[in-house]
């Protein structure tokens, strides 16, 4: 008997964002109990949660307490309490992902050194501890600074291309890679359960607000060679497997000019790049996470249909209470569905929620994707 479904099961959940609220959609159909620990009173998950914990996950009495009350432990945010996620997997607790992946991942540096010692393709790079180090190689770029630590959402990330761009770097242990020549940026999400099983869904292909560096547009099936989605494909499961992950991941890669694949980033949760998901594939991403972490049966992950999401930004010059302009013409529109997310206050760049369009033409789809992208504003009123 799978105590998942009785009535005592508890799953925590550290973060409150999005990302869990659509998890806590997925669990509702299963009857699962999902407890959520945030620092915001006002967090997405806040009044869709069975209980709502209000309180600092990167603190790791207030995360170990938390987590003593919970049978399985996720994440919707990697920025946790490593150590006490530590002590509650020595005390016999689940923590899904492990805590032994959260390092690696949560590091953008050790993530590029686990690329480089498992022979995983990756973009050069080098490690330094601060923004000195960072002018002294600077002739050997142009490169792209990212923080070991803290970043997000296009945040901690720098272009470093001449001593113009050093004004802007950050004085901070980073990851400094080198500039790639790529044709387009595509992402694979793989599941992996306790036993091993393992499942991969079709790859997504996405294009990037550039002033915000934030993902806009993400579609699927991606315009690629089936020899390099299974190769992509591959690539994600040999991820998976060499940090023995448990749960859903979400791999970002850049296809180069001459048909390579470099791994970019890994996400060790659902991911925007697996939004469409809900209404495009037989299993979501978010069920796919809970089947993964609870080690029940991985669901197919077959498109039902071409799919296009766009992402509902905060509009640049608007921060305050949100308010969604031209909303009702997407309910008007066939094949659109709406996803908000519960987000009181809206600031420029803000991810407020999104839209899948759903078309036996994926053609089609991004016509009707690219005209609501237009059409839908959030701003303040």
């Amino acid at each position: 008997m799978n105590k998942v479904f009785g009535k005592d099961f508890v799953l925590g959940v550290l973060g409150g964002g999005q990302l869990g609220r659509m998890l806590i959609q997925e669990a509702i159909n299963l009857n699962i109990h999902v407890a959520v620990l945030d620092p915001a009173a006002d967090a997405p998950c806040a009044d869709v949660a069975n209980t709502f914990v209000q309180g600092s996950f990167q603190d790791y009495n207030t995360v170990l307490e938390f987590g003593k009350k919970a049978d399985v432990i996720t994440i919707e945010i990697e920025h946790v309490n490593l150590d006490a996620l530590e002590e509650l997997e020595r005390l016999g607790k689940r923590v899904y992902p492990t805590t032994r992946a959260l390092r690696t991942i949560k590091d953008k540096g050790l993530q590029k050194l686990f690329y480089q010692e498992n022979e995983i393709p990756t973009a050069p790079f080098f490690l330094v501890k601060n923004k000195e180090e960072a002018e002294g190689l600077l002739n050997e770029g142009p490169f792209m600074q990212k923080m070991r630590e803290g970043g997000y959402d296009g945040k901690g990330v720098t272009p470093l291309r001449n001593e113009n761009d050093l004004l802007q770097a950050f004085d901070a242990p980073s990851v400094l890679e080198k500039f790639v020549d790529f044709e387009k940026e595509i992402a694979v999400i793989v599941a992996r359960n306790e036993k091993g099983e393992t499942a991969t869904f079709p790859l997504v292909e996405m294009e990037f607000n550039s002033e915000a560096n934030l993902v806009e547009f993400v579609f699927s099936p991606a315009n690629v060679s089936s020899t390099l989605e299974s190769e992509a494909k591959d690539i994600a499961l040999q991820v998976a497997e060499k940090l023995k992950h448990v749960g859903l991941l979400a791999v970002e890669m850049f296809v180069t000019k001459d048909g390579k694949i470099l791994v970019n980033e890994i996400a060790p949760r659902p991911h925007n790049s697996g939004h469409h998901t809900i209404e495009a594939c037989y299993t979501s991403q978010y069920a796919q996470h809970l089947r993964a972490i609870l080690n029940l049966p991985l669901g197919s992950t077959e498109l039902r249909s071409p799919a296009v999401m766009i992402n509902l930004l905060g509009e640049k010059g608007f921060s305050g209470p949100a308010f969604y302009k031209n909303m009702e013409d997407v309910l008007h529109t066939e094949g659109a569905f709406v996803h908000l997310y519960g987000k009181s206050e809206t600031k420029p760049f803000r991810k407020m929620g999104h839209i899948t369009v759903c078309d036996s033409d994926l053609a089609t789809a991004k016509e009707t994707a690219k005209r609501l992208l237009h059409l839908v504003q959030v701003i303040s009123i």
